[in-house]
């Protein structure tokens, strides 16, 4: 019987041994894999470069996280070359152009005006988080604010309405966008980050909710 109660205690530690070394390495590895994901995913700019000038023409070899580098490059001069020297107008005249072209001005104004949204610290879309009644009463969910209601909307339904997005899980990055009367959606005291966090989470990290307005 000692015996038996012995194997029991050691078959619960390796367990518990187990369990915290998940813990670890689960985090971890999906960590080394995102970050490996962006490495390669940004070292594909290197396709610009002409052949005979790439590191492995060059020097034999590729540099990982070269394309990173040269990504941080292209972005910060650009920005400093249209912040120092570039026309407003003359980007106002690029913009106009592009515009006239039926596919690439949807794309265009859409993809700016979301990266606009997203990089402008003043606006309050996808910085605020509320919990809606959905998909019936009674069940509630998370969302996030993307902006005001639609005028027109407003005006159909005669009511003041909340553009929210409403992620999926385990994928946040996926979902679909609602209008619900804003004194339906409870604002959350919880942060972005926290409530992404349950999301991918499958709901097992809960958000903390002693976070002050």
């Amino acid at each position: 019987m000692q015996v038996v109660v012995a194997v029991v205690a050691k078959f619960g530690s390796i367990r518990k041994y187990i369990f915290t070394g998940l813990l670890i390495w689960i985090p971890l590895g999906v960590t080394i894999l995102v970050v490996k994901l962006l490495i390669d995913l940004l070292d594909r700019s290197l396709i610009f470069i002409p052949p005979p000038l790439r590191p492995e023409a060059l020097l034999g070899f590729s540099i990982p996280g070269l394309g990173i580098l040269i990504s941080a490059i292209v972005l910060i001069t650009t920005g400093f070359l249209v912040a120092r020297f570039a026309d407003k107008k003359l980007i106002e005249l690029g913009e106009k152009w592009l515009d006239r072209i039926p596919l690439v001005r949807s794309i265009y104004s859409a993809s700016k005006q979301v990266t606009e949204t997203i990089l402008n610290s003043d606006k309050n879309a996808f910085r605020n988080v509320y919990l809606i009644e959905y998909p019936r009463k009674g069940i509630w969910t998370f969302c996030f604010e993307t902006g005001e209601g639609i005028e027109e909307a407003n005006n159909h339904t005669k009511t003041n309405l909340l553009t929210v997005f409403v992620p999926t899980t385990p994928n946040p990055t996926s979902g679909f966008i609602m209008l619900v009367p804003r004194n339906d959606a409870k604002k959350m005291n919880i942060d972005v980050e926290d409530a992404l966090k349950l999301i991918v989470s499958l709901g097992v990290i809960t958000p903390s909710s002693d976070k002050s307005n």
